[in-house]
């Protein structure tokens, strides 16, 4: 999962986008980059690390313009280089940047078709730069020196007769704005605001999350459609154009359960709004299961749960009680590259409050359940904080299976439910009584005021994959690369990690510094 951010301004843009993938920073904590351009020339830097790590001030200084885009990651298995941190570049034609969020489920074929047809090089492993290429090469067919909108988006709909799998995009175009699209699914989220700038012309922004926009005084407009492009040159004028041949809207029901912001609005869906619908259902279920329950307190593991375990205990008709203080220095442990480095990291993220524990029956509720090394743990700091018994709700059913689509969850053996009994899952991480939500009640909680939404990219949870194009001998090649790429990033120095370094902070034109 990553954070995108793209703006056509009246002034620099360097301090908004930073502004901008600082609020994004939930979606990616591996690396960020920012680049802009101005008289033709691009500006960029990128490195390992939060936002505030990667760009100081001497960086923001030579990040000059009134374009540009930016991007957070978030790690993957064997992700120690620098190399995959985003916008990727390509000089040919015009010089095109990009930003992507999501995954490509044929990008193997596709490197291997710029290799041998397109006549192109890819120089990491990431989709991104295969998506980018893609992008390139289809706009350089079409031989414009000066494009037009409809070059353009005929390349936006080449690359969904090429690509598939989840991808939201912004690319930079030197000289010309910004493009944004999705995938024809609508898989993976973007948006875009407008405001006033100077002498009253119109800036526009596209991002992820639409509290990137409102925290920068931008008002959303609307999410950009499956399959649809929007088009921002660099004077402000917008265009847009649907060039998928046949868009349906299953957004990640994911991004609700976890990953997006409780003030974000995704495809018209308040994520705060479902997720009190989450703890509102989740508490009839225990009614329902449990009518006589003696649970004396309700407790979130924060962040992501709070707002599901507040409104579960205004249902029970129970206390609500912050149980847990969290070290806000530590990274999400389920966005950690190592299972050693996630469980390690527990106890430096959560430190019990013991009177809130001691002689009570805790229910403990958290978005999800994952790898279940979190959840082990915390409920061992329940017990020895002296809690009688230790419940467990999960604001999402059982997750069962991989995740193909931009999320780093592909191993189905490191799913802690996969081909387990909900009973067999409690055990493991040592609950007296453990509770999911059902998926049909999740489903319910974020069919929320979008008529236009056809449905719910609901994979992790029901094993069906919304492309079509999944199978079990492409999962069984997915995990075999992330075994083998764990296992080299344990022997893998990355001499270009050191977010002071301006190893990255290039202009692509090489100008002096």
């Amino acid at each position: 999962m990553c954070g995108i951010v793209g703006i056509v301004s009246t002034s620099n843009v360097n301090q908004m986008l930073y502004d901008a993938l600082t609020v994004l920073q939930h979606r990616g904590q591996d690396a960020a980059g920012i680049v802009t351009f101005q008289d033709d020339r691009f500006f960029l830097r990128k490195d390992n690390g939060l936002v505030r790590d990667v760009f100081h001030t001497r960086h923001m200084r030579r990040l000059v313009g009134n374009v540009g885009i930016g991007h957070v990651r978030y790690p993957t298995a064997g992700s120690a280089s620098s190399a995959e941190a985003q916008p990727f570049y390509v000089n040919s034609p015009y010089g095109i940047t990009l930003a992507h969020n999501g995954n490509l489920t044929n990008a193997d074929e596709l490197s291997s078709d710029l290799f041998r047809t397109d006549l192109r090089h890819i120089n990491t492993n990431s989709d991104s730069e295969v998506l980018l290429n893609v992008f390139a090469h289809e706009l350089q067919k079409l031989g414009k020196l000066n494009p037009t909108k409809d070059e353009i988006f005929a390349a936006v709909r080449a690359v969904h007769q090429r690509c598939r799998g989840a991808y939201g995009v912004i690319a930079m175009i030197t000289g010309y704005g910004i493009v944004g699209f999705r995938d024809p699914n609508g898989i993976r989220p973007a948006c875009y605001g407008v405001r006033e700038g100077e002498n009253g012309q119109t800036e526009y922004m596209i991002a992820s999350e639409s509290v990137a926009l409102s925290a920068a005084g931008f008002t959303l407009v609307r999410d950009i459609e499956p399959g649809e492009a929007v088009y921002i040159e660099t004077d402000g004028t917008l265009y847009s154009e649907q060039c998928a041949e046949s868009p349906k809207l299953y957004p990640c029901i994911f991004e609700h359960v976890y990953f997006a912001r409780p003030d974000s609005i995704m495809d018209g869906v308040s994520v705060y709004k479902a997720r009190l619908r989450m703890g509102e259902v989740l508490a009839d279920k225990v009614l329902r299961e449990r009518p006589d329950h003696d649970i004396d307190v309700v407790i979130p593991i924060p962040d992501t749960s709070r707002t599901s375990a507040m409104q579960m205990a205004y249902q029970l008709g129970v206390k609500y009680r912050e149980g847990f203080i969290k070290n806000r220095y530590i990274g999400r442990t389920f966005i950690m590259p190592g299972q050693k480095m996630r469980k390690k990291s527990v106890r430096q993220k959560l430190n019990p409050i013991d009177l809130e524990f001691r002689g009570k029956n805790v229910m403990l509720v958290d978005d999800s359940i994952v790898r279940g090394t979190t959840c082990k743990e915390i409920v061992q700091m329940a017990r020895d904080a002296g809690a009688r018994n230790v419940y467990f709700a999960s604001a999402a059913p059982p997750v069962r299976y991989p995740n193909v689509y931009g999320i780093d969850m592909p191993s189905a053996s490191e799913l802690i439910a996969h081909d387990r009994t909900v009973e067999e899952v409690g055990e493991l991480i040592g609950t007296d009584w453990l509770v999911y939500q059902e998926l049909d009640d999740l489903i319910s909680c974020v069919n929320d005021v979008n008529d236009a939404i056809d449905g719910w990219e609901c994979s992790v949870f029901s094993g069906d994959y919304i492309t079509g194009d999944i199978d079990k001998n492409y999962l069984t090649r997915l995990e075999n690369r992330r075994k083998d790429s764990s296992t080299d990033a344990t022997s893998v120095t990355d001499v270009d990690s050191d977010s002071d370094s301006d190893n990255d902070n290039i202009d692509l034109h090489n100008d002096e510094d």
